[in-house]
């Protein structure tokens, strides 16, 4: 575990090796966070790789090795149905912080918002931009996948998907190889094709949630099982 909590920022940039601020991230840390020089900065690539840096009124100045954190294993992922408006981009920024691997949108059989092709290649690039935001917040030094809009009934089919339900099992009476992505539904509720097209159900409680509540409540379950199984592995 690294300790970057402690950096006054977090930022992602391209090249670790030159690291250079984009022109938002450079007016975020000089306009709105005012740090001074000398301050201590973290920068990740994404990818795993890291370094401290100083700020300086030109930027940053590379302040110590490039270091590199492995992935979590195993990745876990929330695929959830699409929602209005500040709902969707509050499930994505949430499940970036928890510490979720992989975020997959689902267009239900009930879900009331509809994207063409347009609206949801423009969805996916805000997506994108909220969960390196999120990344800069939560000090992750590996950026979320965002997987393109997927129908319900063809990812539940796939191998490796638990279906959020109430008539469901908790997750921790899975098995611990038991699949590592849960998908939350929509409001109205999984459509009787969804419902057949297999694969386990896993409840998330014996409450009725809201579809960003599920999808929040079910990345803190599989992130909560992945680290109780790295502890019982390192014991």
């Amino acid at each position: 575990m690294i300790g970057l909590a402690g950096s006054a920022a977090h930022v992602v940039v391209d090249d670790l090796g030159a690291p250079q601020l984009s022109g938002d991230d450079e007016h975020h840390l000089a306009r709105v966070l005012r740090l001074r020089d000398g301050e201590r900065v973290s920068a990740t690539d994404g990818l795993g790789s890291w370094r401290w840096c100083r700020w300086t009124s030109g930027g940053l100045e590379a302040d110590g090795d490039i270091g590199a954190t492995p992935r979590d294993v195993p990745e876990v992922g929330v695929a959830f149905a699409i929602v209005k408006g500040d709902r969707l981009d509050w499930i994505v920024q949430k499940l970036t912080e928890i510490g979720v691997d992989r975020l997959t949108p689902l267009v239900a059989e009930r879900c009331i918002v509809r994207w063409d092709a347009d609206k949801a290649a423009a969805q996916t690039d805000r997506m994108r931009r909220i969960v390196r935001e999120a990344v800069m917040q939560s000090r992750r030094v590996w950026v979320p996948e965002v997987g393109p809009l997927t129908p319900a009934a063809s990812l539940l089919a796939a191998r490796g998907v638990l279906r959020a339900d109430l008539d469901g099992v908790p997750l921790d009476a899975l098995n611990p190889s038991a699949p590592t992505v849960i998908a939350i539904g929509p409001e109205g509720g999984w459509s009787p094709t969804e419902r057949s097209a297999g694969g386990p159900t896993v409840t998330l409680g014996n409450t009725v949630l809201r579809a960003e509540t599920a999808a929040i409540a079910a990345g803190v379950l599989l992130v909560d099982r992945r680290a109780q199984q790295h502890r019982v592995s390192q014991s």
